[in-house]
C-alpha cells in the first residue's frame, strides 16, 4: 500500500499557493484547503515546490571504486539535494560499456528507492576511444539508455565521434562530449592565465574546451544528430554553442553549479578542493555562463558530482584527484548565483533543473511539473534560510566540498519520489522505509499494469 500525503500551503513556481494531495504515487489534487484524509501531512507554508529535480551528470562510482561512492550513498545525497533522478556515469569499473553493467546499476537504484537511476553508456570500449561500445545493446536493454558519454576523457578522434552520432541517431539517443582537446591539455593543473603563471601551475586553454565543442557541433550538423556538451565553463564555449543553435543545430549544455559561482581566484590557496575538471575559470566566464544560462544558450544545470576517498584530495594540488561534490548543495549555489542576483526565477529554475534534463535524457514523468495526474516527484525548497554548510550536511561518502565552512541560501525541506517521502523536516527517511516503499510503489505499478 502506498501512502497519502497531503501538502498544505505550498507556494508552486508561478507564485499561487497551493495544497498538493498525493496517492498512489501520482498528484490527485490541487488546490486550496483540500479536505481528504492522508497518511502524512506536511506544512508547506513558506515552501516552495519544485519538481523533482534531475541531475544529467552525476559520478555513482560503484562497480568498482565504493570507497568514493556506492548507487546508494550517491542517492542519498542526491535526495537531501532534492533531486529524484539522477544519470550515472560511465567511468566506473567495470566499465558501464556493456548491457549487463548498466542493467547492474539501474536496479541497485530501484533496489535502493531514493532516487530513479539512469546509466549513462559509454561511448567507447573502457573509455579507450579506440573502438565504439555495445551502444545497441545498451540502448535494447532493461535501462533503455538514450545519453552515451565517455566523461572524464574526450572522444577526441573526430571518425569515432562521428560514428557515435551516426549511431545513436538511429534511436535518437545524444551523445554527451566532455569537451576537453587532451594534446592541448597534457599536465594541466589549473585555467591557463596570468594567474597560472604566477602560481607556476601548468595552464589549462579555454581554446581546448572550445575547440571541441566547435568540431563536434559542426559533426551534429553533418550528420544530423544530436550532441550534448558537458560542463561546458568558458565565455567562448558559450558563443560556440549560440553561434551553433542559431543554425539550428541540434545540440544542448549544461554548466555546473561551481562553474557558475566560483572563480579560479580560489586555487591561490592551493586547497585541492578547487581543483576540478574542467578547472575554475575567470570572473568573466562566470558572468558568460550564468547570461548563458538565463538566455537559454546554456540549458541546465548538472552538477557534475564527483566523490573521493580524503587520501585522494588531502595532498598536494599536483597529486590531488579533480573533482567535487555537488548534489547536497546544487539548489542553494543555483539560488545564489541566478536566483538571488535576479537572472532567473523558480520557474527558470524548475525548466534548468527538472524539465529540460530530462527531455534530454528521456526520462518520462517530468514534462507535465506539479500537475494533476503526474507522478508524485517534487521537492519543498526554504529560500528564506541560511546555513554555514559543513560536512554534516554532505550524505555521500565524499567530503570534497569546495562550500565548506561557507554560507549558502536556502534549504531543501521535503523531498518526495514516487509518491513517497525520502526527505522529511530536512533529514534523510531511513534507508529500510524508503526501500520498502520503493517496493510497494513497484508492486502497485505491476498490478495497475
Amino acid at each position: 500500500m502506498t501512502e497519502t500525503i497531503l501538502v498544505r500551503a505550498a507556494t508552486l513556481v508561478d507564485g499561487t499557493s497551493t495544497d498538493i494531495l498525493v496517492r498512489d504515487g501520482h498528484i490527485a489534487e490541487l488546490g486550496r484547503a483540500i479536505f481528504a484524509s492522508a497518511d502524512r501531512l506536511i506544512d508547506g507554508a513558506g515552501l516552495i515546490a519544485l519538481p523533482g529535480l534531475v541531475d544529467l551528470h552525476t559520478h555513482l562510482r560503484e562497480p568498482g571504486f565504493e570507497q568514493s561512492e556506492t548507487v546508494l550513498s550517491g542517492s542519498r545525497a542526491a535526495a537531501i539535494g532534492g533531486f529524484t533522478a539522477v544519470h550515472a556515469m560511465a567511468n566506473t569499473s567495470p566499465v558501464a560499456d556493456t548491457a549487463g553493467v548498466v542493467e547492474q546499476v539501474m536496479s541497485l537504484g530501484d533496489r535502493h528507492g531514493y532516487v530513479t537511476v539512469r546509466p549513462i553508456g559509454a561511448v567507447t570500449r573502457g573509455l579507450e576511444g579506440q573502438q565504439l561500445s555495445e551502444i545497441g545493446a545498451m540502448a535494447n536493454s532493461r535501462a533503455r539508455v538514450r545519453v552515451f558519454s565517455d566523461d572524464g576523457k574526450c572522444v577526441s578522434d573526430p571518425l569515432l565521434m562521428r560514428r557515435a552520432l551516426e549511431y545513436v541517431k538511429t534511436f535518437g539517443g545524444v551523445i554527451a562530449q566532455h569537451a576537453q582537446e587532451p594534446r592541448l591539455t597534457e599536465g594541466a593543473q589549473m585555467n591557463e592565465g596570468t594567474l597560472s603563471g604566477e602560481l607556476g601551475l601548468a595552464g589549462w586553454p579555454a581554446v581546448a574546451e572550445e575547440a571541441i565543442i566547435a568540431r563536434d557541433v559542426l559533426l551534429a550538423q553533418h550528420v544530423g544528430a544530436r550532441l550534448h556538451v558537458c560542463h561546458l565553463s568558458t565565455a567562448g564555449s558559450v558563443e560556440v554553442v549560440r553561434w551553433a543553435k542559431a543554425r539550428g543545430i541540434d545540440v544542448t549544455a549544461e554548466v555546473t553549479p561551481h562553474h557558475l559561482l566560483l572563480t579560479e581566484q580560489l586555487v591561490a590557496s592551493y586547497d585541492s578542493r578547487y581543483k576540478v575538471n574542467p578547472p575554475l575559470r575567470r570572473d568573466e566566464d562566470v558572468r558568460a555562463v550564468r547570461e548563458g544560462l538565463a538566455d537559454g544558450t546554456i540549458d541546465i544545470v548538472a552538477t557534475d558530482h564527483a566523490p573521493h576517498p580524503v587520501e585522494a584530495k588531502d595532498c598536494e594540488w599536483e597529486a590531488a584527484a579533480f573533482g567535487m561534490v555537488g548534489l547536497e548543495s546544487a539548489l542553494s549555489v543555483v539560488q545564489a548565483s541566478v536566483v538571488d542576483t535576479g537572472l532567473l526565477d523558480w520557474a527558470d529554475v524548475a525548466r534548468v533543473l527538472s524539465r529540460t534534463p530530462a527531455a534530454i535524457g528521456q526520462l518520462e514523468g517530468y514534462e507535465r511539473g506539479i500537475a494533476v495526474g503526474a507522478p508524485a516527484s517534487f521537492t519543498l525548497y526554504d529560500p528564506s534560510v541560511s546555513r554555514i554548510f559543513e560536512t554534516t550536511q554532505l550524505r555521500g561518502k565524499g567530503l570534497n566540498s569546495p562550500y565548506l565552512s561557507t554560507s549558502l541560501p536556502g534549504r531543501v525541506v521535503t523531498t518526495v519520489h514516487h509518491g513517497y517521502a525520502t526527505v522529511l523536516d530536512g533529514e534523510l527517511v531511513e534507508a529500510e522505509a524508503v526501500a520498502a516503499a520503493a517496493r510497494a510503489f513497484d508492486q502497485a505499478g505491476a498490478r495497475n499494469g
